[in-house]
């Protein structure tokens, strides 16, 4: 049974630590309570806000409504043939869940590794890191459609998946609640280095034959050099997304910049390292009052203590200026705006 909770401080719920109160919250630990959460009168009247790991939102003022944090837990596996049909409760942590496939030997998602939040996130986002994106090992979700009461089967071709996208996103938006997530995951890898600092970090080791445990573990290290860990430094991760522009604008700007950090993709794409382009325009380790970017990734926006929502997204917008007037390129936020 679920517990209504008032006046609820969102700092311990969110990755960024905000101090942003919700009016209702509620913790769902049971799929089947979402039914009698929606009967009640309050969902009537009230803006509705899911959040999972809350590493993926910045909140820039209190939330005047209902707050449900999904915490559904459990992870099931079933083997046929070669593969493994892994489901995961959407309240699971996404590295819980990588450990958990690591461990067992199923091969997928050990470039996923560290990534921030929860599984039931990992198909809106369709999260992504050193050459693979969710949409590769994803075979279904089910979700909880708010306006029907019923739950929904979605397979891969319903998500419409594309980069950092989903009809989650898109089409969705608000109208459903995952809560789990299937993957179709290998027993025998087929281990993806295609990142140069995968395979850094692999000859740094002494690996030439790398396991999917191996990757995992470089991987890791990678993100853990990179990246601050928000238990002691506020953060979302990836603030914006790398930004993907077509072949002749970019052959125009490669003239201008041919140190610029790019990868081809698609026919016509060429997706730019956003991180470069941040720090080109000096981001880099800067702080402007209790906020900034990170010394080690001028992707990552930091709130070193005490700062709003307000101020992050004021040095996201200053930063966006930036990176359009001296590339002529305009970054979107990856994070979640509430």
């Amino acid at each position: 049974m679920f517990q209504l909770q008032e006046n609820i401080s969102l700092k311990p719920y969110n990755s960024f630590g905000i101090d942003a109160k919700a009016r209702y919250f509620i913790e769902v630990f049971n799929a089947g309570d979402l039914k009698s959460i929606f009967e009640t009168d309050l969902v009537k009247t009230e803006k509705i806000l899911i959040i999972g790991g809350g590493s993926n939102v910045l909140f820039t003022q209190d939330f005047n409504g209902l707050v449900l944090k999904m915490s559904i837990k459990g992870i099931a596996a079933q083997v046929k043939g070669i593969l493994a049909y892994v489901t995961a409760g959407a309240g699971e942590v996404w590295n819980d869940f990588v450990l958990y496939c690591v461990q067992n030997n199923f091969a997928g998602v050990e470039n996923l590794s560290l990534i921030p939040g929860t599984v039931g996130a990992s198909p809106i986002q369709n999260i992504g890191a050193y050459g693979v994106e969710l949409a590769n090992v994803f075979e279904s979700c089910q979700a909880f459609e708010i306006e029907t009461g019923e739950f929904k089967t979605f397979t891969y071709a319903d998500c419409h998946f594309g980069y950092r996208e989903s009809v989650f996103k898109g089409k969705f938006k608000g109208k459903f609640i995952i809560t789990s997530v299937t993957f179709k995951l290998a027993l025998e890898a087929s281990v993806n280095t295609s990142y140069g600092a995968i395979e850094t970090e692999l000859e740094k080791r002494g690996i030439v034959n790398p396991g999917i445990a191996d990757i995992a573990a470089a991987v890791s290290h990678i993100r853990v050099s990179k990246l601050p860990d928000p238990s002691t430094i506020g953060n979302a991760g990836s603030f914006f997304k790398n930004p993907v522009i077509e072949k002749n604008i970019f052959e125009q700007l490669l003239i201008q910049h041919p140190d610029i950090v790019y990868y081809p993709v698609g026919n016509n794409g060429i997706k730019l390292a956003a991180g470069w382009l941040i720090e080109q325009c000096g981001w880099k380790g800067k702080t402007i009052g209790a906020t900034g970017t990170w010394k080690n990734q001028a992707l990552v926006l930091v709130n070193h203590g005490g700062a709003t929502g307000h101020e992050v997204y004021s040095l996201s917008e200053q930063i966006i200026d930036s990176v359009k007037t001296v590339f002529g390129v305009k970054l979107e936020r990856e994070v979640n705006i509430v």
